[in-house]
């Protein structure tokens, strides 16, 4: 029982780290446009945020929890792996560097895996890593093509500036927060599933919570950062670049894959950047935040195969 809370309170860490590293992938358009305030957008991506990671995540949920590893991981090393994704997540976020929560955690997983001899799905690893390599470029493609196509809609490029179209970019904003707690909430509590500890409502409650305190309490940073760093975006490529994100996590989400927020907005501002002119998209900070998607997933893997070994050599040693 005290593993079991531990584990518990582990993961609702690691989902306030991820509720707090998202805010800027899912309403950073909105507030760097003036569409709504930063307390609004908190406020609105955490009630989005709780009702995504609880009443649409079962897919993705099973997934994680089911579809990586052959075997169950156990409690002790569930924490290994929640609690490495944690601590890598919070470094970054700390740094106010965009990265993929989603890809920490799953080869923190394969990494324990391995170190457990437990077995890997290695087919749904070559899966996922297909998707995770053509999402940014979908997303980048789509980017610039709803870009253009909004510009030659009359009622949006007469109302950039006007309510409706702050209106519609704040809409994409909540989508895309829903999205964001169906998406991820299985990096936190997905292990619950093949720890036995939990159901996938459980899970997706008691993930959507943590997230939700996440975005309240230490949203700001990466609010900020993404929507202004990045591209110089105005309110029809932000409303494009947002849509854009959502729909292709919802469409990944839709078939019990995960991919990740940033990586897709990343994509779309740069596709909306390009249907503007290269010179808005600052590549100093691009290729920074390319060394975060590269660094997190390995470290990942590190971290949780040597603890994971560790924990194998103390409990059966030969």
């Amino acid at each position: 029982m005290i593993m079991t809370g531990l584990l518990v309170l582990t993961s609702l860490a690691f989902a306030w780290s991820m509720g707090a590293h998202y805010t800027g992938a899912c309403m950073g358009m909105p507030y760097a446009t003036g569409s709504i305030d930063r307390t609004s957008a908190l406020r609105l991506m955490a009630f989005a945020t709780l009702i995504g990671a609880a009443g649409f995540s079962h897919g993705v949920l099973v997934h994680v929890g089911h579809g990586i590893l052959k075997g169950g991981l156990g409690t002790v090393p569930a924490i290994i792996v929640i609690g490495t994704a944690f601590a890598l997540t919070t470094v970054f976020t700390r740094r106010r560097i965009p990265t993929s929560t989603i890809q920490i955690l799953v080869f923190a997983l394969v990494g324990a895996g391995i170190a457990l001899r437990l077995g890997v799905h290695w087919a749904a690893i070559v899966h996922l890593a297909l998707l995770w390599v053509l999402a940014p470029f979908i997303a980048c493609g789509c980017g610039f093509l709803f870009t253009r196509l909004f510009d030659r809609i009359p009622a949006l490029a007469a109302h950039r500036r006007a309510p409706i179209i702050g209106q519609a970019l704040v809409g994409a904003g909540a989508i895309a927060s829903l999205t964001m707690g169906a998406n991820d909430v299985s990096n936190a509590t997905a292990v619950f599933l093949s720890a036995h500890v939990a159901g996938v409502l459980t899970a997706g409650i008691i993930g959507g919570i943590g997230l939700a305190a996440g975005v309240l309490t230490w949203g700001r940073p990466l609010l900020e950062r993404v929507a202004f760093d990045v591209v110089k975006l105005d309110a029809t490529m932000a409303t494009a670049a947002q849509s854009v994100q959502a729909l292709v996590v919802l469409g990944a989400v839709a078939f019990g894959d995960f991919t990740s927020m940033n990586q897709a907005l990343i994509g779309a501002m740069a596709g909306a950047g390009l249907a503007r002119g290269r010179q808005t998209i600052d590549a100093k900070v691009l290729r920074g935040i390319g060394r975060g998607w590269i660094i997190g997933p390995g470290a990942g893997f590190a971290l949780a195969y040597a603890a994971a070994a560790l924990f194998r050599m103390i409990t059966q040693p030969l």
